[in-house]
């Protein structure tokens, strides 16, 4: 490791740029594992002095206090996982492997301070009496919550126990992830030739050109396993046999032989976490998981989770009808298989709807869906988004935009990552720099959106990709609208099944027939996109949902079952396991899920562990939120989205969700309104 010294280690200096930009242009790999020393220590200093106070605990000298500890440690730690994330190396990553332990210990280390949560757990005792506001009455709970949840309340060989499960854990974890990432950088498809080509469309040949060049292969075409990359081909290459090859590849991720096989991995998080569960005096992991959440226990989780998925299996086999129907015709009486299903469906949604995705796209060019996004955004909530051009930043892709309040303040910077490249992992993700607090000084928030769209020129999205777009696009506004006080409530630091609120809901307005005709714009001829095609979309909207919503509940269901199971130790084979709970569930073979277990970074290297099923409690309340601008007869209500922008975006974790969603609605969510959305409801 190169000797780092504090005067010349850009991490530890003063990042003095336009709303504290990290030093993205100065710092190299090698700078942070010193730099994280060094942030740990004060971090730690900064506890050790809250926790010594030899004043009585105040709301100000122990909770507002620990709210504003730790600065150093969150930028650099912001910084570097989302370069790990969104533009890794060998070197980041060797970086990452060997810092996730000690990141971990120090994490516990704080977290079971003993000192700092005694005068927090005297604080709690007493809040009723101390005239709190209700956000400081809120950073109170969170806080005192947080504490116990991670150990606070062990003593001895418990609490020892405990450490080291979240060391391991992290250790794990930061393994699975990098795991993944090897086996999607590593392979690609290659095309060879106009017969590999067949039946793909201009923008996906363009794509794969893009990507076999970014692989040194100049003059030839690659499919890889980006989604925006492996999902139109398996819609339009008539090449069955490496539609085949293509989707065992995408589907096997993570669980091939060798040092990079994730099926190892799975059994010992699951275990650990099953432990630490389990010295905190519950169950399951997945009761501790549930307990701060909206769900609050496992059996509301399978409640709506079971109701969905049996509707959404009734609703399949009408698909499975019109593609077999279009099969008969075309003259396959062979099997379905799950590389099959996209490329008919695709047969079928040009047939029944006269609607073709290579029709649809050169309306969506990526640059006219970013605007038309923060078009969205300012007619809703006031914002704009002017580009900053002048701005450092880690990749050339990478695009900043400073973003101002109607009366043109500015409240936050806004960055967009949205291209596959083989240094990024895959999926699509919001996360932060900053976030917004008033603690300690007007914190601004820096906020950044991460898609892995297939580069072309230009690049069109499909229905789709706006939807990733706008859905991510919703994460960030979460981010970038919080007004709060205090760090630890800001943004999107709110329950798990909340959190998909904002992102989901925002989806709804790019499917707005006022938001298409202004946006919406054909890429060679400028020209609007159809009424006629507009009402084609719109009717083709519930195709494709009950396979979509099947794929998402089953990988929601077998998320619970590996994290509700009572002795975990005593599975052998998580892949076998998964099979047999699919099985089970009755999963048609030809349809599949959303993420097997060896890939399945949200449980494994993230965060929604007992916790995949959000999506659709979120979608539930997205669904019913968006109805009250339909019942206000304009999808823009300014009334309406004054209350959505106080009540849901700005209020970070200020106020218990239901709480939050009730102000804002007026009443609770209804299941109906997700149902009609799906397609769900029974045929009368």
């Amino acid at each position: 490791m190169t000797a780092t010294t504090d005067t010349t280690n850009p991490l530890l200096q003063p990042w003095d740029a336009p709303f504290q930009l990290p030093p993205f242009a100065t710092t190299r790999p090698e700078h942070f594992e010193p730099a994280f020393e060094v942030a740990m220590r004060a971090h730690r200093a900064e506890v050790d002095a809250i926790g010594n106070e030899r004043q009585p605990p105040t709301f100000d000298n122990t909770v507002a206090a620990f709210d504003r500890s730790g600065r150093l440690l969150n930028r650099i730690s912001a910084m570097f996982h989302n370069l790990c994330s969104s533009e890794s190396s060998e070197e980041l990553r060797a970086v990452q492997r060997r810092m996730a332990v000690p990141l971990a210990a120090h994490a516990n280390a704080v977290a079971m301070h003993e000192g700092l949560f005694r005068r927090l757990d005297a604080l709690m005792q007493q809040r009723a009496e101390l005239g709190l506001t209700g956000e400081q009455s809120r950073l109170l709970e969170r806080l005192h919550l947080g504490f116990v949840r991670s150990g606070a309340l062990l003593r001895g060989e418990a609490q020892k126990r405990f450490g080291e499960i979240a060391q391991r854990l992290a250790e794990l974890s930061t393994a699975f992830g990098q795991n993944v990432l090897h086996d999607e950088s590593t392979w690609s498809l290659p095309l060879q030739g106009d017969a590999d080509l067949a039946g793909l469309p201009e923008f996906v040949v363009d794509a794969a050109r893009r990507a076999a060049a970014e692989r040194g292969q100049p003059d030839g075409h690659a499919i890889t396993l980006s989604r925006s990359s492996i999902v139109p081909f398996l819609t339009f290459s008539q090449r069955r046999d490496l539609r085949e090859t293509a989707w065992r590849a995408w589907t096997s991720r993570g669980e091939h032989d060798g040092a990079h096989d994730n099926r190892p991995l799975i059994g010992q998080i699951v275990q650990l976490r099953h432990e630490q569960a389990q010295l905190l005096g519950y169950k399951t992991f997945a009761d501790f998981a549930l307990v701060d959440r909206m769900a609050r226990e496992p059996v509301a989780v399978h409640r709506l989770l079971d109701d969905v998925y049996d509707r959404a299996l009734r609703a399949l086999s009408r698909e499975r009808a019109a593609l077999d129907e279009v099969r008969r015709a075309a003259g396959d009486t062979g099997a379905l298989e799950p590389w099959d299903w996209r490329f008919w469906a695709e047969q079928v949604r040009q047939r029944q709807f006269a609607l073709d995705d290579a029709e649809v796209k050169p309306y969506f060019p990526l640059d006219a869906m970013v605007r038309a996004a923060f078009d969205c955004a300012q007619r809703l909530f006031g914002v704009r988004f002017q580009p900053r051009t002048d701005l450092e930043l880690y990749h050339p892709d990478v695009q900043a935009y400073e973003v101002v309040d109607a009366g043109g303040k500015p409240i936050g910077l806004f960055l967009h990552d949205n291209f596959a490249r083989p240094s990024k992992r895959s999926g699509a993700w919001m996360s932060g720099f900053h976030w917004q607090n008033r603690n300690g000084g007007d914190v601004k928030p820096l906020i950044i959106n991460n898609n892995n769209f297939a580069k072309g020129d230009p690049t069109l999205l499909s229905f789709d990709d706006v939807r990733t777009l706008f859905h991510e696009f919703g994460h960030g506004l979460h981010g970038l609208l919080s007004n709060v006080t205090y760090e630890e409530l800001s943004g999107t630091s709110v329950l798990r099944d909340f959190v998909e609120l904002p992102s989901q809901l925002f989806e709804h307005w790019m499917a707005e027939p006022e938001v298409l005709r202004r946006h919406a714009r054909h890429v060679t001829t400028g020209e609007p996109i159809p009424d006629a095609l507009i009402q084609r979309i719109q009717a083709a909207q519930t195709f494709g949902q009950a396979y979509e919503t099947v794929r998402y509940c089953a990988s929601a269901i077998v998320d619970m079952e590996v994290h509700a199971h009572p002795e975990p130790a005593k599975v052998t084979d998580w892949t076998a396991f998964e099979a047999r709970v699919l099985r089970e569930r009755e999963l048609p073979a030809a349809v599949g899920l959303n993420h097997r277990l060896p890939h399945f970074q949200h449980l494994f290297a993230g965060g929604y562990a007992a916790g995949y099923y959000v999506y659709l409690w979120a979608e539930v309340l997205d669904c019913d939120a968006f109805d009250a601008f339909r019942e206000a007869g304009d999808p823009f209500a300014p009334d309406v989205a004054e209350r959505l922008k106080r009540c849901i975006y700005a209020s970070g974790n200020t106020m218990e969700p239901s709480r939050a969603y009730e102000a804002f609605r007026g009443r609770g969510p209804k299941l109906e309104p997700l149902l009609a959305h799906k397609g769900l409801l029974e045929p009368a």
